[in-house]
């Protein structure tokens, strides 16, 4: 049996043009940031998000209109109302899709239950205003202040 030569095999790794200069500098620091994820209770009161959040602990007992006013949002400013719906789009897509509804309650708190499948239909069908099957920033607005 033969030595086999075996070809060595050169990597080359893609630097950013900052580390020829600054060799120093890592990957890890050239990643955009991301900004944080506001917390609801940023802007509402923790108290006020856990009465809620037990007012509608029970399966199938949701009612959007009643949790908006027990949690506080109907009474926010259309800006502050924004601001919680960037907490609840989970995916930053814009739009708080059907899937992202469904742990809405989880935006409020962790400790916030899933809603049921019905649940989750009936506020998307409440909210989704155009008929394209996900709310957006407007949508959750009017929906707030109804």
């Amino acid at each position: 049996m033969g030595l086999g030569l075996h070809k060595a095999r050169v990597f080359r790794t893609e630097r950013h043009p900052l580390q020829v200069y600054c060799p120093s500098i890592t990957s890890s620091l050239l990643t955009p940031l991301q900004p944080e994820k506001m917390a609801m209770t940023s802007i509402l009161s923790a108290d006020d998000i856990k009465k809620a959040l037990n007012a509608f602990a029970a399966a199938d007992s949701f009612d959007h209109k009643k949790f908006f006013e027990v949690v506080g949002l109907k009474a926010l400013s259309a800006e502050e109302v924004k601001k919680a719906f960037l907490v609840l789009d989970a995916d930053n897509s814009g739009f708080i899709e059907e899937e992202e509804l469904k742990f809405m309650l989880k935006g409020f708190s962790s400790s916030g239950r899933d809603l049921t499948d019905q649940e989750t239909k009936a506020f998307l069908n409440a909210a989704d205003k155009d008929g394209d099957g996900k709310i957006g920033v407007e949508e959750f607005t009017a929906l707030v202040k109804e």
